[in-house]
């Protein structure tokens, strides 16, 4: 199951769907209304602007999936069914070997991200009171560790 490859721009609906229930598993501090907000966003432009890869389950489903621009790792969404699995780990190693990210922006109210990116060797470097959309989510600027 653990394969990278490519998204396709016909599967970016699927994409959408994880991330929700992603958002929706991990994310407790957002509103309903930014969650509705984010979904056209992540559909029409978000998912265009970034280099895209997943892991697929033994059906072809995409179960996770990364975005990678400029060394930063823009997006990681895993499936809830699919959480523990070492998904995420995959995910990130390969983004961290083959697509040379140094650099994760992560909602510093998701504790659970922070410490799994802080798992694999990034640190704070930076904290914004808002996101990158000016919403009122703290975010951590973090870097890996050289």
């Amino acid at each position: 199951m653990n394969a990278i490859d490519n998204i396709s721009k016909e599967e970016y609906k699927e994409v959408v769907v994880i991330w929700e229930s992603s958002v929706r598993a991990t994310h407790d501090f957002l509103k309903e209304e930014d969650i509705e907000y984010f979904k056209p966003l992540i559909l029409n432009t978000y998912l265009d602007a970034v280099e895209l890869k997943c892991i697929r389950n033994n059906d072809r489903k995409i179960v996770g999936f990364l975005g990678v621009a400029d060394q930063n790792l823009e997006m990681l969404f895993i499936d809830p069914d699919f959480r523990g699995k070492g998904i995420g780990k995959a995910l990130l190693n390969y983004s961290i070997h083959k697509l040379n990210v140094t650099k994760v922006d992560v909602n510093e109210q998701n504790e659970q991200a922070v410490g799994f990116y802080k798992h694999f060797g990034f640190e704070v470097i930076k904290r914004s009171d808002l996101d990158s959309s000016g919403k009122p989510y703290p975010t951590l600027h973090m870097e890996l560790k050289k």
